[in-house]
């Protein structure tokens, strides 16, 4: 039998997870019944409140109290907890005044975690910026297998090559990884090839599998001095399923102003035109980034975006005919 304490710990960490019989948690925890409901109230005294339940379905449960009483998590649920908090820290929540209890939070989470879970969390956190917050339409998330991206950023604090297999890729490829990029709940990989030589925004959520090699490699001259730019860069003009070329007229600076750097990069024609490349995961999006602008324009391409455009202008103009 262990002894009271680890063993609280350990009924306390089975009643997070779901309810139990009490024959259950007896044979589980190796102890006998009378002990289960010594151990069950001394759960109580310290503010957890158990339920117990009668009949065949009846058992032992944690309930909600009035006060909220420590929680205990295993590895994988902590990491998870502190990327998430840490995220919230840098922003990404939108709720203005949460900053300082996220801060509180997150230092807790700090000062208790242990160094092995601590060195993951830290790698993930120092590895990541967080992109431009951005209004309106959002694209659908992309979610990361937590492995991946705890390898990555491994890889980047260690300054180690990183072997990747992506979705569609014939064969996996050797790259650098310098920098991950969390923006709209996606997230990025700022990345050297060394298999064409190039600069790459990598979308993690197509890697299927990344492993660190044992290979070193010395830090190169960086595509942009703010990297975040070149992975907005790289989602406005390939990094999405359906790409827009749209003459916008307005001088290229008013249109700048008014959009994201996600959303498209702008090119002046003359002092009153621009040309805006763009994209999305699908032509509504698009179609809606345009009307956001409050802007004539001009689409110029793909044909599908014009009849979609074309199909939304008759709604519209046959909604209010009678108007």
């Amino acid at each position: 039998m262990a002894s009271t304490t680890p063993r609280l710990l350990r009924l306390l960490a089975l009643l997070q997870d779901r309810a139990y019989t009490g024959r259950e948690l007896a044979e589980r925890l190796g102890v006998t019944d009378r002990t289960l409901r010594q151990d069950i109230q001394r759960l109580r005294e310290l503010g957890y409140p158990v339920h117990a339940g009668r009949g065949a379905v009846g058992g032992y449960r944690l309930g909600r109290g009035a006060t909220m009483p420590p929680l205990l998590l295993d590895d994988d649920e902590a990491v998870a907890v502190a990327v998430a908090v840490g995220l919230a820290e840098d922003g990404s929540t939108g709720i203005a005044d949460i900053a300082e209890h996220v801060t509180k939070a997150l230092g807790k989470l700090d000062q208790i975690l242990p160094k092995r879970l601590q060195r993951k969390v830290s790698a993930l956190r120092d590895a990541t910026a967080i992109g431009p917050a951005t209004t309106g339409s959002r694209e659908p998330d992309a979610p990361v297998p937590a492995a991946v991206l705890t390898t990555l950023a491994g890889a980047i604090r260690d300054g180690a090559t990183v072997r990747i297999a992506e979705a569609g890729a014939a064969s996996s490829v050797e790259i650098e990884p310098y920098r991950l990029i969390n923006w709209q709940r996606r997230w990025y990989l700022v990345a050297y090839s060394l298999e064409d030589h190039s600069w790459r925004a990598i979308p993690v959520a197509r890697v299927l599998r990344a492993e660190t090699s044992s290979r070193r490699f010395a830090a190169r001259s960086l595509p942009d001095d703010d990297l975040v730019a070149f992975v907005m860069r790289h989602i406005a003009t390939t990094g999405w399923r359906v790409q827009a070329r749209v003459t916008v007229l307005a001088p290229a600076e008013t249109v700048i102003a008014r959009i994201n750097p996600a959303v498209g990069v702008v090119e002046p024609v003359d002092a009153d035109t621009c040309v805006l490349y763009t994209g999305a995961d699908a032509l509504e999006t698009i179609a809606i980034y345009l009307s956001m602008l409050m802007m004539d324009f001009r689409v110029d391409g793909p044909p599908e975006l014009v009849a979609h455009i074309r199909t939304l202008g008759r709604r519209y103009t046959e909604a209010v005919a009678n108007a």
